[in-house]
């Protein structure tokens, strides 16, 4: 298949692309309101209607596939028996937009500035795996045909920690069945790179709670006689984390798996962007272990990280309370081999041995999870990213957040690869969420010449 014919379309098209973008952007699709819909207008589930009514129009078999939560989008398209069979898996939900008054427009009413969309879901992640779909469109227009063989699963609640894709994967494992999966999602390189991402890190987040008194107390009437909870989750916490960056709760490390000759090597391949960081951030230097280095650390170690610690008055001025109840929230992200229930597990037994009365609550989690470098698949991919953006991408072991791909290479057993589109600074789940409009344009590119190479490998049954 000749590639630049379909290019010179998408070119073509680019107005009218960017247009649709803007118009499925529009669309508010939250998964965090629950069951109803939002404030500003049409919901989640007409969100779900709309692609569905896409991929029909494509000449996918297409359906609304239940769970438990948001429905599932899932078609499928063969047309290349012997060819591979390619899953493209997105999130059609969206974060919300809190707080409204820091966006320069409006969240929902998309807006260009500066060759960039501005909008909720724009680069999270309504905006990449809408460029594989006007891919697809386009080699369709162009040759009437698809290369390879391709999946659609778009899922309605990654942001909210896709709770029900694993058992969706379990109960839908043969219309589920490919040879590899291909994920669009999260920011390029830092540097600015295009890169193939070959792992996530998983996340186990958890609550602490721990109770005092029955109401909040005067601090110099019961000081020194009741119990402060604030203090019960300090102690606690410290017991948890020691100030060389070691995470002391027992076994957590047991099967953190150092990185092979092929990662190590990928990680030296990457630009060093360090002291960028650290001037972007503000930073001095990084956390402990000072010694450890930029992506070892985001690909090959898990974290500890306190997400919120509350109690008591902190409002203007003093008020001297002695609090009666204090909440700490709190997240550890996984690398490779750990498995979130076994970390809850050895939290809870930490939580228990160390503050008994302490109330430890589980809360979402997600595995992590990895494809090896060397797959077969690596290089038809590699080479699909130089023919639509004329540069060798990055290879990177693993990224430091989490998706659910762990449903397709745990259980699918499917080597998944994660393509990124969007600009580094892309703001997902913060105000002015944005996306370059090249960027965009060169997503649909990268789709079509994803389609194309997978489609000279022949597949044995």
């Amino acid at each position: 298949m000749q590639l630049d014919p379909v290019f010179d379309y998408i070119e073509q098209q680019r107005d009218e692309f960017i247009q649709r973008l803007m118009a499925y952007v529009s669309r508010p699709s939250i998964s965090a309101y629950g069951e109803g819909i939002s404030a500003y207008g049409e919901g989640i589930g007409e969100t779900a209607e709309f692609l569905r009514n896409y991929l029909t129009s494509l000449g996918f078999d297409a359906r609304l596939a239940p769970t438990a939560g948001w429905p599932m989008v899932l078609g499928r398209r063969t047309d290349a028996p012997g060819a591979p069979t390619v899953l493209l898996y997105g999130h059609y939900d969206v974060q919300p937009p809190d707080p409204l008054d820091a966006w320069i427009t409006p969240p929902f009413e998309p807006a260009i500035r500066d060759g960039r969309i501005y909008g909720r879901g724009v680069g999270d992640n309504k905006g990449q795996h809408f460029a594989q779909l006007l891919a697809i469109e386009s080699l369709l227009a162009v040759a009437g045909r698809l290369p390879c063989n391709v999946i659609v699963l778009l899922e309605g609640e990654e942001e909210v920690g896709s709770p029900h894709i694993a058992d969706f994967a379990r109960e839908h494992r043969g219309e589920l069945r490919a040879d590899l999966v291909i994920i669009a999602d999260g920011p390029v390189h830092e540097s600015g790179r295009a890169c193939i991402e070959f792992g996530v890190r998983g996340v186990a987040s958890f609550e602490l709670r721990a109770r005092g008194a029955n109401r909040d107390l005067h601090s110099g009437g019961f000081g020194g006689v009741a119990p402060n909870p604030l203090w019960t989750l300090v102690h606690l916490l410290a017991s948890m984390k020691n100030e060389r960056g070691e995470i002391t709760i027992d076994g957590l490390y047991d099967d953190v798996q150092p990185p092979t000759s092929l990662e190590r090597e990928a990680l030296t391949g990457l630009p060093d962007v360090t002291e960028r960081v650290k001037k972007e951030l503000g930073l001095t230097e990084f956390d402990q272990p000072l010694e450890r280095g930029y992506y070892e650390r985001l690909s090959f170690w898990p974290t500890l990280t306190i997400n919120g610690l509350h109690g008591g008055y902190d409002g203007p001025g003093t008020k001297t309370v002695l609090p009666h109840e204090a909440v700490c929230k709190c997240d550890i992200r996984l690398v490779e081999a750990q498995t979130a229930d076994d970390i809850l597990a050895k939290v809870e037994a930490h939580v228990r041995a160390h503050a008994p009365d302490v109330e430890f609550i589980p809360q979402n989690s997600m595995d992590p999870s990895k494809t090896r470098l060397d797959s077969p698949f690596t290089a038809p991919i590699r080479q699909a990213i130089m023919d639509a953006r004329g540069e060798e991408p990055l290879l990177v072991p693993a990224m430091g957040g989490s998706l659910p791909n762990y449903a397709f290479t745990k259980i699918l057993g499917l080597p998944t690869f994660v393509t990124p589109y969007a600009n580094p600074d892309e703001a997902n789940h913060s105000p002015n969420e944005n996306l370059e409009i090249d960027r965009f344009i060169g997503g649909i590119r990268t789709g079509v010449a994803l389609l194309a190479r997978l489609g000279k490998l022949k597949i044995e049954n």
